[in-house]
């Protein structure tokens, strides 16, 4: 039954491009699978599974990162308890134990802890190898995430649709709500409802969407989308373009990986929709690009450019449809871009929210400058973009700062917590001494007392988690004094 160490993992966000991330299977799914014969002993059948590993190591909590199915023919199982408390505390989704050649039945102790710990327990046949399983849960992966992107490319064809009608408002948000399975819902910038559609929600979770839409609100350097739960529901709301202070509420009973793309469709319509008309302002504005761009002095058109500072952007990637690189520009609150070939460039205002990293995009930004330094500006950008590139970074800044520049105490705590967030604390923890030891791994195995490929494995982690370049002794410098001031 044993055949060794068998990871699978999932493609990092970084590389997935614009579509959806691959939903996680649930256990019934593999549970359904006659060819298989699996069977449950112990805990509930709908938890999620991201990936599956083998293991017959007596402690296999150093090799875990969560969420997978941890298989073993228990070469080593001597107390079944301590094992479940160890893979329980790993983050395991599940334990799948194949009987023979080591065990006739499974251990009645072992049944015992899961049941205890409220971990599914899955007996695995003689007949059924461990390659089987594994095999069956990509299928089923790659089975879910085709049809997600059926899902959404079927939704953004809607979409288009919707805003083509008489009544293109109504008509996209009764589309979103369509696909969503919820209600979504247009507010102004007073908070009050200007549109809506789909199903009626209970009152709290109406009151509770208003108020996530009101943390984005109109004001500069705010979020450009919140997400949170309230009456039972799953909620999202996402800043429109324009700077008007438009904002969209999504309320459903659940969130598959595709809905944030089928909603970034949605608002990219919908700040298209609510635009303004032109004012002589924004003639002003663009005439002074116009000059720039043929030639004239950064000083000459720094008086109707505004004064800025001015933040570039670089970018590469997006999903090939037309609204990709609009999407872009009003996810980053701009509607200044420009396409020159597979690079987008963007111009941010001071008034637009920091840049963050978008999901199917590689971005490089640069320092924000004044107009008259925009030429040293789009240098920055570029040469961002190009080391994101390499390190495989969804965002590179140009900037020198970080933490070392925070000088209050609490506000450098909330910049490390909100920093580190995604990291569980073995996680950190391995981040903190590879940092403090120079990017080491042996001396970092030795210091943690665990091997030398899972120190890599954690440090791998701890950057898609992070999406940060840990080449880079920016970053480095900074997550250092983030893991010190948290």
């Amino acid at each position: 039954m044993y055949e060794g160490p068998m990871p699978m993992t999932p493609t990092p966000l970084a590389e997935a491009g614009a579509t959806p991330p691959a939903p996680p299977v649930p256990l019934a799914a593999l549970l359904a699978r006659p060819d298989l014969g699996l069977r449950l002993l112990a805990g509930p059948e709908d938890v999620p599974l991201h990936w599956v590993h083998t293991s017959e190591m007596a402690d296999p909590y150093p090799y875990l990162l969560g969420g997978e199915l941890l298989m073993t023919a228990g070469v080593q199982l001597t107390d079944p308890a301590h094992y479940v408390e160890r893979v329980v505390e790993a983050g395991a989704a599940a334990l799948a134990f194949g009987v023979t050649p080591v065990y006739d039945t499974v251990p009645p102790e072992l049944v015992a802890a899961c049941a205890r710990h409220g971990l599914p327990l899955v007996e695995v046949p003689p007949r059924t190898p461990f390659t089987a399983v594994a095999r069956a849960l990509w299928r089923l992966m790659a089975e879910a995430r085709l049809h997600e992107l059926r899902r959404v490319t079927e939704a953004q064809q809607s979409l288009a649709a919707a805003a083509a009608r008489p009544a293109p408002v109504p008509a996209v948000l009764g589309a979103l709500a369509s696909r969503v399975g919820g209600r979504a819902v247009l507010f102004g910038a007073d908070g009050a409802e200007s549109a809506a559609a789909g199903r009626e929600v209970p009152a709290e979770a109406a009151r509770a969407l208003r108020d996530l839409a009101g943390v984005l609100g109109p004001r500069p350097g705010g979020p450009a989308s919140a997400s949170g739960d309230g009456g039972g529901l799953r909620l999202a709301a996402y800043a429109l373009g324009g700077g008007d202070g438009l904002t969209l509420g999504v309320a459903a009973e659940r969130r598959g990986p595709g809905d944030h793309t089928i909603a970034g469709v949605a608002v990219v319509l919908l700040s298209l929709l609510t635009a303004p008309h032109r004012g002589a302002d924004v003639t002003v504005r663009d005439g002074a690009l116009v000059r720039l761009l043929l030639g004239a002095a950064p000083e000459e058109a720094a008086d109707p450019l505004g004064p800025g500072p001015w933040t570039v952007v670089h970018a590469r990637g997006g999903d090939g449809t037309p609204f990709a690189a609009t999407s872009l520009a009003a996810a980053l609150g701009t509607p200044l871009l420009a396409q020159d070939g597979a690079t987008v460039r963007l111009l941010l205002p001071s008034s637009a929210a920091p840049v963050t990293a978008q999901e199917g995009w590689t971005l490089g930004a640069s320092a924000p400058v004044p107009p008259s330094e925009l030429p040293a500006g789009d240098a920055q950008a570029a040469r961002a973009l190009r080391r994101a590139e390499a390190g495989r970074a969804a965002l590179v800044r140009h900037r020198a700062g970080g933490l070392a520049a925070l000088v209050d105490r609490d506000e450098a705590a909330a910049h490390a917590r909100g920093l580190l967030g995604p990291l569980t604390e073995p996680l950190g923890e391995t981040l903190r001494v590879w940092l403090s030891l120079h990017g080491s791994w042996d001396r970092t195995a030795v210091a943690l007392d665990i091997h030398r490929n899972t120190v890599r494995q954690r440090i791998t982690r701890c950057a898609a988690l992070l999406d940060r370049d840990l080449d880079d002794p920016d970053v480095r410098m900074e997550l250092w004094f983030a893991l010190r001031a948290r």
